[in-house]
């Protein structure tokens, strides 16, 4: 039992903590705080840095918010960053409502609203930028919350983060926010590195706890049991779909066998949620298209979700927040149908809707009004949209190559949004069955909660001229070397060289293995192994020469021309519509007899491509309409009837026969002592072991050596690339920015390198907005797929600096070559069409009808042009001046018009 003075020094203890920031901070809240944000909140108080990683719907966030409180109170300045402008929106929208206008801005790249107010909501490229410029905005900044930090594994934004959290002042204390990540400890022990005591707080419990199931025909099953095994009425099913897969029974069941577990309806799903009170729920969908078809299916089927009056304030809020859209533009976009599917309790949600539409969707959600969203990843990325339940239709997605499981870290970012605190006492993650659902997978899936974070930092050109201009290069240099990424990769050394012994240990013990009585049989496995190489290298000249012929004869293929198609499912005769549009990798466009639109390329063809006919094409056929692509395809098999159709075939390749090198290691081969070992197959299999396990050595090697320094050796690089090509003073110490330089400074884009050659040679010199704006295009858009496109204008100044400008990008991407990079893109020219006609005046139903395009999707590119052509006009005050200047500004205005002006901060 206490004593009377240690209850007194209790009570006096407890007097001060009420008077202390956080109590009073605690106090204004109307939940209590869990202990991991209290020992969050109380390292800020003590003036230490804070690194919370916990789960999604944890309240991390509540930390971020102490941070601004602090700021408020003490009189400075907190700027809080997130990954996506809408998140921005978001979080200026709750911290408004908090503290007051004249206390909370805004800042994106769509709206500036109060930037000078004590706390500032902005994306993290914002901050960025404020750095390099030396923003006088940075003045009083006394703390930087960084929402969604793990953001910084983003293969392509990552750097940004790392670039925040190593240039921001000392001063600034830094809260960084993040998903729960299994190597928290290692980004934490980084961050006390850059900058200074940073707190590590790591909660693994979930508030809100989550029960994982399977939707299987017409019932919802556990995924686990009670003493947390694998349901075996799954294990059943999972036993069943494989017996039917093998029996062939999934399209109609015989009488024996078992049968494969049906997938139910999205109706189906959603109905049964409904009625387990299971709504509201996401469900995640890998695709834009299936999101639309989904929602349209469910509203489709009849359910309806929403009593009357809920169904009339949906209609309210959405008339009300998209009525200063122009009513033509409404009406492209199908606003009363969507409104109706609205009514019914059921949205989609994804990056291709308009951007109001998308809010009004966040908004009736999180009112309790929307029921059902069937939503891409996107939505998974940090917007307040929890709901009581999540449904994944599938567990693999395309990763832009090929179509892979999602990792445990997805599913739990995914499954993380179902549970909401302090409405919900559960959540619910709910998987619709599907043939080939591997119940063990998925038991991996959901009990995985954490996934490693990894660097993906690297030095750009704009970061490096940025560095060198604010600090020198040897202190650029140094603040690259302090990096995340090769804080890590100076940590993987030890592991990489622990493997590497142990390779050269298994190589000793291989090549004990293929000793020869008769001689030495490394030397003649080093002779077969020359042999192979050589051989394989002729085999790859040879090749190559046949593809080049190939090209060649596909680049010289005319509108009109009847060529076969060898192979594959739209094998047979085909007649070209749209000749090559590139001579390096010649991509003409056909149809088919079975009325299929398709490019061919040169891996479609064994051999070069020859005519075997041609015919006319009406100079008025649509390649997209199908009645167009049926009457060619007629005419196609009227014009083919009486040709003889010869599939062309593979040459025979007899590489090496006269090969002088191959000829003399043959003879060295039959030559040598062990050529006539009767062991001699057996000694060769571990001579084989032994030179693959010697490759792998040597990649280790290389590993060992490239990893010491290696971020700081790839900034030397990119130092001389900007040297050579006149950006800096010299390539090392002592460098400084030229005029050029300080041009490219101000380009944040991908390809800034290129954008700037095009600003500094006056390239886009001379040209008027709505030209400007088309090929500046070809630096932001990226399409869905690799294909070059030509676009449709008739303007032959647009036409002609495309090809300009992608002379330069190869003349740039050899440069880099030669120092061994490679972070240039590619041109793609797929939006110019659209971004000259919305510039010069188009209205939005002819440019999306011409551009083939979701509206959200235009809306989403006309934006980042914007954002490019801003940094143009910025930059042009460095450099060429007035008159591109001028021409950049008036296509900024001339984009933001109509639906791409509009973007919601409320």
């Amino acid at each position: 039992m206490p004593s009377p003075s240690e209850r007194y020094a209790a009570a006096r203890q407890r007097q001060r903590d009420k008077t202390t920031r956080l109590a009073q901070f605690a106090a204004s809240l109307p939940f209590t705080l869990d202990d991991f944000q209290v020992r969050a909140c109380e390292a800020l108080e003590r003036g230490e840095g804070v690194l919370v990683a916990a789960p999604t719907g944890s309240g991390k966030t509540v930390v971020g918010e102490f941070a601004v409180d602090l700021a408020l109170g003490s009189g400075t300045r907190a700027f809080y960053t997130t990954p996506i402008k809408a998140l921005s929106n978001q979080k200026y929208t709750e911290l408004l409502a908090r503290h007051g206008a004249g206390n909370v801005g805004l800042l994106t790249g769509d709206n500036s609203i109060d930037g000078d107010a004590p706390v500032v909501v902005m994306t993290t490229e914002v901050l960025r930028n404020m750095i390099y410029e030396g923003s006088a905005a940075l003045d009083g900044l006394r703390y930087v919350v960084m929402d969604e930090v793990h953001y910084l594994a983003d293969r392509w934004r990552g750097a940004v983060w790392e670039e925040v959290l190593i240039q921001l002042p000392e001063s600034v204390t830094v809260a960084a926010l993040s998903a729960t990540v299994s190597n928290a400890e290692e980004f934490g022990e980084w961050l006390r590195t850059v900058r200074g005591a940073t707190a590590v707080i790591v909660e693994e419990h979930r508030p809100v706890p989550l029960y994982q199931h399977v939707a299987a025909g017409s019932r919802l099953l556990d995924l686990f049991t009670e003493g947390n095994d694998i349901n075996p009425e799954l294990r059943r099913l999972a036993q069943d779909d494989q017996a039917a897969a093998r029996l062939g029974r999934r399209r109609g069941y015989q009488r024996r066998g078992p049968r494969a577990p049906r997938t139910p309806s999205r109706a189906e799903v959603i109905d049964r949620l409904d009625r387990a009170d299971l709504l509201p729920a996401i469900t995640f969908i890998f695709s834009r298209a299936g999101c639309d078809a989904a929602a349209s299916q469910v509203a489709l089927s009849g359910l309806r979700l929403t009593s009357p009056a809920e169904a009339e304030q949906i209609r309210v809020i959405a008339e009300t927040r998209c009525s200063h859209l122009p009513v033509a533009d409404l009406n492209v976009l199908g606003f009363e149908s969507w409104v109706d599917m609205l009514s019914r309790g059921i949205a989609a949600h994804h990056a291709g809707m308009l951007p109001a539409f998308k809010e009004v969707v966040e908004e009736l959600f999180q009112k309790g009004l929307i029921k059902c969203v069937f939503a891409t990843e996107t939505l998974a990325l940090g917007i307040n949209m929890p709901a009581r339940s999540v449904a994944l239709e599938k567990l693999t997605k395309w990763n832009g190559e090929t179509h892979a499981e999602i990792t445990p870290g997805e599913y739990t970012q995914l499954t993380g949004r179902a549970g909401r605190r302090g409405i919900d006492v559960e959540g619910h993650a709910v998987v619709v069955w599907h043939p080939g659902l591997d119940p063990n997978s998925l038991a991996g899936l959901a009990s995985t909660r954490t996934y490693p974070l990894r660097s993906s930092f690297h030095p750009s050109y704009n970061m490096a001229v940025n560095l060198v201009g604010r600090m020198g290069y040897e202190a650029a240099r140094e603040v690259v070397e302090t990096s995340f990424a090769q804080f890590q990769a100076d940590r993987s050394v030890v592991g990489i060289a622990a493997q590497l012994r142990r390779q050269e240990e298994a190589a000793s013990g291989y090549r004990e293995a293929m000793t020869c009585h008769l001689g030495d049989f490394v030397e003649y496995a080093e002779l077969r192994e020359r042999l192979g190489q050589r051989e394989k290298e002729l085999s790859r000249r040879s090749s190559a020469a046949e593809r080049r012929r190939v090209a060649e004869s596909l680049a010289a293929l005319r509108r009109g021309d009847i060529i076969v198609v060898p192979a594959g499912r739209r094998s047979g005769p085909a007649v070209v519509v749209d000749p090559a549009l590139a001579d390096d990798d010649p991509r003409p466009q056909v149809v088919t007899v079975d009325r299929q639109l398709r490019r061919v390329a040169v891996g479609d063809f064994p051999s070069p491509v020859t005519a075997i006919a041609t015919m006319r094409i009406p100079r008025s056929f649509a390649p997209r309409s199908a009645s167009a692509r049926r009457d060619l395809a007629l005419a196609l098999r009227e014009a083919t009837r009486d040709v003889t159709i010869h599939r062309p075939r593979a040459r025979r390749r007899s590489e090496g026969a006269a090969d002088a090198e191959v000829a003399s290691l043959r003879t060295q081969l039959r030559q040598h002592p062990c050529h006539g070992c009767s062991d001699r197959e057996a000694h060769a299999r571990w001579a084989q072991r032994y030179h693959r396990l010697q490759r792998e050595i040597a990649g280790l090697q290389r590993r060992v050596d490239q990893r010491g320094n290696s971020i700081a050796r790839q900034f030397d690089r990119v130092c001389a690339v900007l040297f050579q090509l006149g950006y800096l003073t010299t390539p090392g110490p002592g460098a400084r920015p030229t005029p050029a330089g300080q041009v490219l400074a101000r380009i944040y884009n991908d390809d800034d390198l290129l954008a700037t050659e095009a600003i500094r040679s006056g390239l886009w010199s001379g040209l008027g907005p709505a030209q400007l704006a088309s090929v500046a295009s070809a630096l932001v858009y990226e399409g869905r797929t690799d294909e070059p496109v030509v676009p449709r204008i008739n303007d032959q100044r647009i036409l002609r600096v495309l090809r300009d400008q992608a002379a330069v990008l190869a003349d740039l991407k050899e440069v880099e070559a030669e120092h061994r990079l490679s972070f240039l893109g590619r041109l793609d020219a797929g939006f110019a069409a659209a971004a000259h006609g919305w510039v010069a005046g188009k209205p939005l139903d002819k440019v999306l009808f011409e551009a083939d395009m979701a509206p959200g999707d235009f809306v989403r590119w006309c934006k980042q042009l914007a954002d490019l052509l801003d940094q143009v006009a910025a930059a042009a005050d460095a450099g060429p001046g007035e008159e591109l200047r001028t021409a950049a500004r008036a296509a900024v205005q001339a984009i933001r018009r109509g639906v791409v002006a509009y973007s919601s901060t409320v």
